[in-house]
């Protein structure tokens, strides 16, 4: 059964975030996730609370070039209010042909740019959160961008990371730069490129920031696995909103729980196993029903197995079957062997998703950080940055 224990909850009064001429009520979105914010996912987390739910990333080659998968990944559903899509690109000319084509066709109401993908096989073709570091890229693909949204007056943010590393940080003058050209908001993720996912998230970076750029809404990312992560945030850092990422991965319920603290409320989701399976049973339809095929959605809802269950006693075998779901029937009968007694475990399902790893060298182009202006030989060298759909 589900509890919803206000037990040594906590509270904030948040007022709603402003982007442009959108209000987005709850202050709270979901960070794009490479193969996990479709919109199966997207639904499933609105159905918990509001908030504004962004796409997965996408190229902006792959949008120019209208690959089916590409404008697959930026569909919404009708009830989507705010259509939100995350584009990610190396080249200036081809972010504005791909801003300028989903504003002219309608196809999104927001959208972000991502500067703060660590992925090494993104920035180390200068892509994600290598590319702040070339500031004359950096302004040109912000500057054609805001131009390009505005003519149908569409708010255009960014996502960024602190920098590349401790020793390369660019995060203070990029916002400034993005500030100055026009941007929305500024979404910051408190880590750098090197640290990935590992090690605490800087929340006084982002604290930073927010009071040196008090004309534009800034938001935090890093390290929010629940609402009184959140609530902390905002405190210690006074900002407009917070992005989630890895929190909410098999807990689509964090956005109520978000939702309830910021409109000052202690009520919380606490599911037993009962209430998980059923939403991961529905996610797993979503999905079927958002790919179209049976075999490709059950693919989809493997991954989220570990994420949905984490901190469940759930045995080895049960998973495993699990994770290789052939088709619907055969997940319900897996899942009622689940023993539906068990109630929410508590802060064993908290905390991080998924592996956090280790700080890593940074993988960027031969080079790169000897300069912060785009050499000729860089420039030739983006060619391939954008050759996959997603990026990440």
């Amino acid at each position: 059964m589900t509890d919803t224990s206000t037990t040594r909850s906590k509270q904030l009064k948040l007022p709603p975030l402003q982007l442009g001429k959108h209000t987005v009520d709850v202050p709270v979105v979901l960070a794009p996730m490479a193969g996990v914010t479709n919109k199966a996912f997207r639904r499933l987390c609105r159905e918990y609370g509001g908030g504004l739910y962004v796409t997965e990333m996408v190229t902006a080659r792959s949008l120019v070039e209208r690959r089916e998968e590409a404008l697959r990944i930026i569909e919404h559903d009708n009830d989507e209010a705010i259509r939100s899509i995350q584009i990610y690109g190396v080249d200036a000319v081809n972010v504005g042909k791909a801003v300028r084509m989903v504003v002219e066709e309608d196809r999104a109401d927001h959208i972000d740019l991502n500067f703060g993908c660590p992925a090494p096989k993104v920035t180390r073709l200068g892509g994600g959160s290598a590319l702040p570091w070339k500031t004359d890229l950096f302004q040109a693909i912000i500057k054609t961008a805001v131009e390009e949204a505005s003519r149908n007056d569409v708010p255009l943010t960014i996502k960024m990371r602190k920098g590349i590393d401790d020793d390369h940080l660019t995060f203070m003058e990029s916002a400034k730069m993005a500030r100055d050209l026009g941007v929305s908001a500024i979404a910051l993720h408190g880590r750098t490129m090197a640290q990935h996912y590992s090690g605490k998230a800087d929340w006084n970076a982002i604290a930073d920031l927010r009071e040196a750029i008090p004309d534009v809404p800034v938001l935090g990312n890093g390290d929010i696995f629940s609402a009184e992560d959140a609530i902390a945030m905002v405190e210690q850092t006074g900002i407009d909103g917070i992005v989630v990422g890895r929190g909410c991965q098999g807990r689509p319920w964090l956005f109520g729980d978000l939702q309830n603290a910021f409109d000052g409320s202690e009520e919380r989701f606490r599911p037993g196993v009962s209430e998980v399976a059923e939403m991961i049973y529905r996610h797993a339809e979503l999905l079927v029903e958002t790919f179209g095929d049976e075999t490709k959605g059950l693919r989809e809802i493997r991954k989220h197995v570990a994420w949905y269950f984490h901190g469940y006693p759930v045995g080895g075998s049960l998973r495993a079957k699990m994770a290789t779901v052939p088709d619907l029937a055969a997940f319900r009968e897996y899942l009622a062997e689940l023993d539906h007694s068990i109630e929410y475990p508590g802060a064993a399902v908290e905390g991080p998703r998924g592996r956090a790893g280790s700080p890593k060298k940074p993988h960027l182009p031969h080079g790169w950080l000897d300069s912060r202006i785009l050499g000729d030989a860089e420039r030739l060298g983006l060619v391939d940055a954008e050759l996959d759909i997603s990026g990440g």
